[in-house]
């Protein structure tokens, strides 16, 4: 990730208000990505993800609000604000009929009439997507990971300044799921600036310098990885296979060794299933040992044991009630 950037508003929303009839879409919802960084969007499915960026891309009106782009309002007609964005959408957008080098010319064209400049930008997004083997080959012969990478070079062949990627590695195997991370983090530091959005919280930590959380179309959290998880009150959680919580085979201990786990300052959940024991804590506390010298003081056998932080996905389950793949 990267560890200096200006400090300019590569995007700015400022208290938009989105309706589709009597739904609210977007409720004052407030954006402010930094030029250079890569910014991760992240909110259950139904929060407002995709209505904001539509709103952004001036795809959509909305009812209240201002949105600015490298400090310029856009509107549908801002050719030469468009002309520097770039899009990499969740659905693979090709022409089947069009070879790997054609799709990406086309989409170039879109942006760049001038053939000798296009040229030159088509071969360096092949060589940048890894698909210049590949430039003859029609999409239907492409795996679904070069697939993926083919919608990548048709959405950032016109070099644009900023770019946003929906889900980009949905259904892709590690080995392309890497390149497209590894690819992303260069054009970072080339200088595009990128929005990215993802249900996949490992890739949202491993390449995101900042991540707003949303839902109900509103501005929830904003933070690195590290203060988002800073935020909740879960901290350490605990699991500890035992088939004799409390000492006793039969059980009996069980429900008084829960409430003396429970009864812990620290402990915010303790729940066992009869092959399982799972301790929540709170944030900040490592409490591993007290939780072991109960469970040994009591005679409870232990099996395979766990101690993990919270995670992104943690952090979402607390503040959206939703649980993301983590």
């Amino acid at each position: 990730m990267n560890e200096d950037h200006s400090t300019a508003s590569a995007v700015k929303v400022s208290h938009l208000v989105k309706r589709y009839g009597d739904m609210l879409a977007l409720d004052y919802f407030d954006l402010d990505v930094r030029q250079g960084e890569i910014f991760g969007l992240l909110g259950p499915n139904g929060s407002g993800k995709t209505t904001a960026i539509n709103c952004i891309l001036a795809l959509l009106t909305f009812d209240a609000g201002t949105v600015r782009v490298f400090g310029e309002p856009i509107g549908p007609t801002s050719y030469a604000l468009k002309r520097r964005i770039g899009i990499v959408p969740q659905n693979i957008a090709v022409f089947n009929e069009l070879t790997v080098e054609e799709n990406i010319d086309y989409f170039c064209s879109l942006y760049v009439a001038d053939k000798v400049r296009r040229h030159t930008l088509v071969n360096e997004a092949l060589d940048f997507v890894g698909l210049r083997d590949y430039r003859g080959f029609r999409p239907s012969k492409l795996s679904g990971g070069l697939l993926r990478r083919l919608n990548i070079a048709c959405g950032i062949a016109h070099r644009p300044d900023l770019i946003f990627f929906d889900e980009p590695t949905v259904a892709v195997d590690p080995q392309s799921r890497n390149a497209i991370l590894e690819g992303i983090k260069q054009l970072s530091r080339e200088g595009a600036t990128v929005i990215y959005t993802s249900h996949y919280m490992e890739e949202v930590e491993q390449i995101c310098d900042r991540i707003l959380i949303m839902d109900h179309g509103r501005h929830l959290a904003l933070g690195t990885a590290d203060e988002l998880k800073a935020m909740i009150d879960t901290g350490e959680r605990i699991s500890v296979e035992t088939a004799n919580l409390g000492g006793a085979a039969d059980g009996s201990n069980t429900a008084a060794m829960l409430k003396r786990l429970r009864d812990l300052p620290f402990v915010l959940e303790a729940v066992y299933d009869g092959r399982e024991l799972t301790v929540r804590c709170r944030n900040g506390e490592h409490n591993l040992i007290d939780v072991l010298n109960i469970l040994e003081s009591s005679g409870t056998n232990i099996g395979h044991l766990t101690s993990r932080q919270p995670t992104l996905n943690d952090v979402f389950l607390e503040l959206t009630g939703t649980a993301l793949r983590d």
